[in-house]
């Protein structure tokens, strides 16, 4: 059965010295799963994995996948520029019970690329180690161009390469031409970009969207609606949490999730680790203004 629905990305937590902060941790799942969340992603981009240690990256991976305990499918983020260390970090997630994993092709600062050839090698590499699905991460900073009709060859001709999460721009066009070029193989073909294309890349054919970690009650009746064919629906749902959607995308970045967690009770603190600087305290009061509003799970659930 394919996987689909909302799988947000689960931010990392931190105490005020910069430490893990794991109680906080299991309390921010634990939430992200009772507010309507069909999986979870961990250390993606949003997880700000670039600040964090390998041996931190595995205790992660330990302590959430032990803590979730098959409540709900857990996609583990297992990039790295290495063929042979993705494929290791990919086995061990999914010794540890991970569903799925997602990978970035190939990338290392402003200029260290591999030509198409080499992407697919690595990722024939890694699905070579493993026998769970591979989730290909399709956006602009990995600075890789990836065609649709690249990626569908690489789900046609690589056993564990079935989801797309797409977040290039014109993300809708490109699912499109995923879907259509890609067929059967293509099993999810998903989006991101804390939903901000959202309703365009349902329309074009999206199953899936990995979203921020905060609101999924409101986010998830969206997808849906959209799936049942309910798009009357799907529309009006998603024009009432744009603004949200919209703060979140253009405002806060990775941030936006961990300070509505610590208004809401969830986590203690939400301080990003340096040099990432934290929220200034207007965008702050802007981005719960506009979740006020809304009411969702997050602002009440540690109450």
């Amino acid at each position: 059965m394919a996987y689909r629905g909302i799988f947000p990305v689960v931010p990392t937590i931190f105490d005020e010295r910069g430490a893990l902060d794991l109680e906080g941790q299991k309390r921010c799942v634990d939430f992200m799963i009772d507010a309507g969340s069909d999986g979870l992603c961990i250390l993606a981009n949003f997880s700000e994995q670039f600040v964090l240690s390998d041996d931190e990256r595995a205790l992660l991976t330990r302590e959430i996948l032990a803590h979730v305990k098959g409540r709900v499918p857990v996609i583990v983020t297992t990039t790295h520029f290495s063929t042979r260390i993705c494929a290791e970090r990919s086995r061990e997630a999914e010794a540890l019970g991970a569903s799925m994993v997602m990978v970035m092709p190939p990338y290392h600062g402003a200029t260290f690329r591999v030509p198409e050839g080499a992407v697919f090698d690595f990722f024939q590499g890694v699905s070579d180690a493993i026998g769970i699905p591979i989730m290909i991460q399709d956006a602009p900073v990995a600075g890789t161009p990836l065609s649709a009709g690249f990626l569908a060859r690489m789900a046609r001709e690589i056993a564990q390469v079935r989801y797309f999460k797409i977040e290039t721009a014109g993300a809708a066009s490109k699912l499109r031409e995923l879907i259509a070029l890609g067929g059967e193989a293509v099993e999810g073909p998903w989006d991101g970009e804390e939903a901000i294309t959202l309703l365009a890349d349902l329309d074009a054919g999206a199953t899936g969207s990995m979203t921020g970690g905060a609101f999924m009650d409101g986010i998830r009746p969206i997808i849906m609606d959209h799936l049942a064919g309910r798009r009357e629906e799907a529309v009006a749902g998603y024009a009432r949490w744009l603004p949200l959607i919209n703060y979140e995308n253009r405002q806060c970045g990775l941030l936006a999730a961990k300070a509505l967690m610590l208004a809401g009770g969830v986590i203690r603190c939400d301080a990003p680790r340096a040099p990432l600087a934290p929220m200034h305290p207007a965008v702050r009061e802007g981005l719960l203004d506009a979740a006020r509003r809304l009411d969702p799970l997050v602002l009440r659930w540690g109450k």
